[in-house]
């Protein structure tokens, strides 16, 4: 299907729903902005990450660190604190229509 760049503007619904609809298969990624949305902590540099994690920002810990195994060896209460803290929230955060709408679009074939 060929797509004239100046006719996507006007058509870009239309257009988008029938690539979608012709296409063998659809790749849907979604970026961290999606969780936030739904009430999880925006990470955006370590301002962001220290600012829901006062205690790793008093410790001089980024996410990359802490996120690291290695971080269960040297600091293995704070690793710990934060891991079950991240569980927490996932555990206590209910996912907006977003993710209804990808549920919804998904498919696993029964033989994987």
């Amino acid at each position: 299907m060929d797509i004239a760049p100046n006719a996507w503007p006007r058509n870009a619904a239309s257009n988008a729903a029938k690539l979608i609809a012709e296409a063998d298969g659809i790749i849907l990624t979604a970026g961290a902005g999606i969780g936030v949305d739904s009430g999880l902590p925006d990470f955006r540099g370590n301002e962001g990450f220290w600012k829901a994690y006062p205690a790793l920002a008093k410790a001089g810990i980024g996410f990359t660190s802490i996120a690291s195994p290695r971080s269960f060896q040297r600091t293995p209460h704070l690793a710990w604190g934060f891991y079950s803290h991240r569980l927490a929230l996932y555990r206590s955060i209910e996912p907006h229509k977003g993710f209804d709408v990808l549920r919804h679009w998904v498919l696993i074939p029964a033989s994987i």
